[in-house]
């Protein structure tokens, strides 16, 4: 696994091995960030709807929406750091 640089500074990075977890941290509050390359609609979906009745986002790391047929990569974040981490990842 490799950790892109980022402009944006990080306090930490976390992963509990469980997606859907992640993103119910997403809409919580807990985390501001949750980014993952390689995941299938069914590890998403839920926690999709979560964090986005919570406010936040959810798409794929270049801004498209998510398929919830076909896997892909996904960001989830609050509405404020959304554009930046995309920008981040993005380079």
């Amino acid at each position: 696994a490799s950790l892109c640089v980022t402009v944006i500074p990080i306090g930490d990075v976390r992963r509990t091995g469980c997606a859907s977890l992640d993103l119910c941290y997403v809409a919580c509050g807990r985390l501001d960030g949750y980014v993952e390359l390689a995941l299938q609609p069914w590890d998403y979906a839920a926690g999709m709807l979560l964090v986005e009745e919570a406010g936040g986002r959810v798409t794929a790391p270049c801004g498209a929406p998510l398929s919830l047929t076909e896997g892909g990569a996904v960001l989830a974040s609050n509405q404020i750091l959304h554009a930046a981490l995309m920008n981040a990842l993005n380079g």
